[in-house]
């Protein structure tokens, strides 16, 4: 099994677990919470078929990678995604992310800049800002995000069910675009997640991105459901097409959060589409 690794914590090395297939252009894969590499499947088996090189990670604490005991901020998250497009020097690489996942595409963007990136894929995105603030009326309250990590340190294996229910909206989508199956394996990824780590990710989801967004020079393509119900549209999407003038927005009617999976033809569609497009010139 590939690792690279990112750091150190008292005597163990901080290790994260990578896949990194086929040949051509790189696309770079970030998961959602509290999940992993291989919920890309739907994804990396097109486009490898397409011909572009995929590479998946775990972030720290997911997956198969290190669980420390802490670093689950977006400057963290962001400084490993270097370090792994460092280490395997990738170069006009597109960076694709999914939910939590879009946090580390604003922040890496934002902090790194975009010589080692032609373009980038949100969906389902976390930013511009999801907290509630004086600032920010649009976000959601912090008593929500509290009781979040209260439901996980009482019983972090029930939030997972109540999780994967708001990713699929099964009352929608099971037996159509999502089996028990495919529900129940999301959660077994999610269960093998640091306890620690899923706790601490709810603060990282408070984080604002609002500085990072400027600084983004490459093409975006954004996409969510209209029905999502862990990232609520008018809190984030919504909101971020505007303050992103390199972005295309798209909009899926009767989508949940979990689009890779459940809606991955029409994702996969938009994508090929989008990263087939030339780069635009930079300024």
């Amino acid at each position: 099994m590939p690792f690279i690794t990112v750091g150190a914590e008292n005597s163990a090395p901080i290790d994260l677990y990578y896949e990194d297939h086929g040949s051509g252009q790189p696309v770079v894969l970030i998961h959602g919470f509290p999940f992993s590499g291989a919920t890309w499947e739907k994804q990396t088996n097109a486009l490898l078929a397409a011909g572009y090189r995929t590479i998946t990670y775990d972030r720290r604490g997911f997956g198969a990678s290190s669980q420390p005991g802490a670093g689950y901020d977006y400057d963290t998250f962001a400084a490993d995604l270097s370090v792994i497009m460092n280490e395997l020097d990738l170069r006009d690489a597109i960076l694709v992310g999914h939910s939590m996942g879009t946090g580390e595409v604003t922040r890496y963007l934002g902090t790194y800049g975009s010589q080692r990136v032609s373009q980038a894929v949100m969906l389902s995105p976390i930013a511009p800002f999801l907290l509630k603030t004086p600032d920010n009326p649009e976000g959601v309250d912090k008593s929500l995000l509290q009781g979040f990590q209260q439901a996980i340190l009482q019983d972090r294996f029930a939030y997972l069910t109540q999780f994967c229910n708001a990713f699929f909206n099964p009352d929608q989508n099971m037996g159509k675009r999502v089996s028990e199956e495919a529900f129940r394996a999301h959660w077994e990824i999610g269960a093998r997640a640091s306890g620690k780590g899923t706790h601490d990710c709810v603060d990282a989801w408070q984080e604002d991105f609002r500085a990072d967004l400027p600084k983004i020079d490459v093409p975006v393509l954004m996409m969510q459901g209209d029905q999502d119900r862990v990232l609520p549209p008018p809190s984030t999407g919504l909101r971020l097409g505007p303050m992103l003038p390199t972005s295309t927005w798209m909009y899926l009617q009767g989508a949940p959060h979990g689009i890779p999976w459940t809606h991955a033809d029409e994702i996969n569609k938009a994508i090929m589409d989008f990263i087939g497009q030339p780069a635009m010139a930079r300024p």
